[in-house]
């Protein structure tokens, strides 16, 4: 049930009326609008990986005080691609920024190339998410890796 009513939403924020166009949102509606958005095939990608701060204000379930912001908040994980946002992940604040970062580029990663399949991904994302087992990933899948670069940084 939690999945129809999730495919409902994406369908309505991706302008989808007819419930019989949902068949293409079923794996990953925003993957889907980056490729449909994009004229041509695209040589090469460069995948964001950020996290950063969400304040609450309240007792909200999951919120922690986190000492880098200075306030009680979530820190929501990020993933995008230019101005097209492929994932937002919200997580509790008392965790390492890293967490969940591995699984959400292995999605990303499989979706684009089912989209692109000759596409170059470099993956670029703060020093903060420079662990092995990300790195290890990116290099047996062919994914160019860029830690410590800002987001605005060019390659």
């Amino acid at each position: 049930m939690a999945s129809l009513a999730r495919q409902r939403v994406y369908g309505l924020a991706l302008r989808y009326e007819d419930v019989n166009d949902h068949d293409a949102l079923r794996h990953d509606p925003l993957v889907a609008v980056l490729a449909e958005s994009t004229a041509t095939v695209p040589t090469e990608i460069v995948l964001d990986l950020d996290a950063t701060d969400d304040p609450v204000h309240g007792a909200q379930d999951g919120r922690f005080f986190h000492g880098y912001y200075g306030h009680y908040c979530y820190l929501p994980l990020y993933l995008s691609v230019g101005e097209h946002l492929l994932c937002a992940r919200l997580r509790p604040a008392n965790i390492d920024a890293r967490a969940g970062a591995l699984e959400e580029v292995e999605r990303i990663v499989a979706q684009l190339r089912t989209a692109w399949p000759t596409v170059a991904i470099i993956l670029r994302a703060d020093s903060g998410f420079c662990r092995d087992a990300l790195i290890t990933w990116c290099e047996t899948h062919g994914v160019d890796h860029a830690f410590g670069l800002a987001k605005n940084a060019r390659l």
